[in-house]
């Protein structure tokens, strides 16, 4: 494995730095305040080639590699997890679920204007009684003479206010469990589909969070995604590339919870002299880029095997765990050294203390990720009763 960078990847990886901060940064702290999802900049982010940027180019998007990916992910992630959060479902959920699973037709119908941020999409699996149980959906999908009845709720979807399209789980016969599964292509300007803002989140104040209720969605058989019964697939499949994207974006707070604290701690005195020249900061420093580098190394790692189209899911999920866990660590760390500053929104770490705590819950828990693993060197699920 090469860990030098292209010539072409050092370009693309300090554009989006440079874009991040004159764009997204100004930005950011107000956003937040306001709880704006900020359309404006989604805008923008399309117009860089970040929505998409994996799809080929025949198909509206960059034509990127996942490693090239993912040091754009970790720049927006620096700057702002909600916008991150943006990429992250519009590309790795939702576009590579349909440039996978989707006919030529599908592809061509909805790739185009996903990538070109002319539409939003959301990835609509989790339900209020379903959350790392995926298998067990009980939105229901009937079969009719003309398409299929969808009725069901989902919970934290993001982005489900805003989206023209949906890709919607949903049991087509519960006596098949994960077999009866589909994934349906919903175009939500239509009678029976009802988001609802989710509020009073933690974090993430500038990223839009939804329920939905689907009361008899009308589609055809032409939107289904893959085949009756891939559903499960293609929810996994997803969130392997979704898992590389959060974890991408963890490495940026990393990233940032250290250039903020050493900038810092250089500035701030104490005692007579700046508080960087105490030990006991110096190793609060040192422990976040310890952090920091192992995330980045695992992120190229996985990023690596999905170019090369190698299984990954193993090391997507180790990359996943490690980077979310660190990223919640750092901005602990990076407060404390802060002092009072960091708990004002003043300071960037404050927000990352509050947007990254999600980064351990979705796309699987850390607790799952360890089940992934544990699998993985075992050879035994645990998720399935003995």
């Amino acid at each position: 494995m090469d860990f030098e960078l292209t010539d072409e990847q050092r370009l693309i990886k300090r554009t989006a730095r440079e874009f991040t901060d004159r764009e997204i940064v100004e930005r950011a702290r107000e956003n937040a305040r306001n709880h704006h999802f900020d359309l404006e900049l989604v805008k923008k982010i399309a117009d860089q080639g970040y929505l998409g940027a994996i799809v080929p180019a025949e198909y509206g998007g960059a034509g990127l590699d996942y490693v090239t990916y993912g040091l754009i992910v970790e720049e927006i992630g620096r700057g702002c997890s909600s916008v991150r959060t943006v990429i992250s479902v519009q590309t790795s959920l939702v576009c590579s679920a349909i440039l996978k699973w989707g006919t030529e037709e599908q592809k061509r119908h909805y790739l185009p204007r996903l990538c070109s941020g002319e539409w939003l999409g959301c990835f609509g699996l989790t339900e209020p009684d379903t959350g790392s149980d995926a298998a067990n959906q009980r939105t229901r999908a009937t079969k009719t003479d003309s398409g299929w009845l969808i009725s069901g709720a989902k919970m934290w979807i993001s982005m489900g206010d805003y989206a023209r399209v949906a890709l919607i789980f949903a049991q087509t016969d519960p006596a098949l469990a994960h077999k009866g599964l589909a994934c349906f292509l919903v175009d939500t300007d239509q009678p029976g589909f009802k988001p609802q803002p989710i509020e009073h989140k933690m974090g993430l104040h500038a990223s839009d969070t939804a329920s939905i209720a689907l009361e008899d969605v009308e589609v055809s058989d032409d939107a289904v995604l893959g085949s009756v019964g891939d559903g499960f697939k293609v929810a996994m499949s997803a969130l392997d590339s979704g898992r590389y994207s959060v974890a991408a974006g963890c490495v940026g707070i990393c990233q940032g919870c250290v250039e903020e604290s050493v900038s810092y701690a250089k500035e701030r005195e104490q005692f007579g002299r700046p508080i960087a020249s105490f030990q006991l900061v110096q190793g609060m420093i040192a422990d976040m880029v310890l952090k920091t580098e192992a995330s980045r190394m695992l992120v190229l790692r996985a990023g690596w095997l999905k170019d090369k189209g190698a299984p990954n899911t193993l090391e997507t999920s180790i990359a996943k765990l490690h980077a979310t866990e660190a990223a919640v660590e750092c901005a602990n760390i990076a407060i404390q050294v802060h002092g009072g500053a960091g708990y004002v929104d003043d300071h960037p770490v404050e927000r990352y203390f509050r947007d990254v705590r999600v980064t351990t819950l979705y796309e699987g828990t850390s607790q799952i990720q360890k089940l992934i693993i544990g699998r993985a060197m075992t050879g035994i699920n645990a998720l399935v009763p003995a």
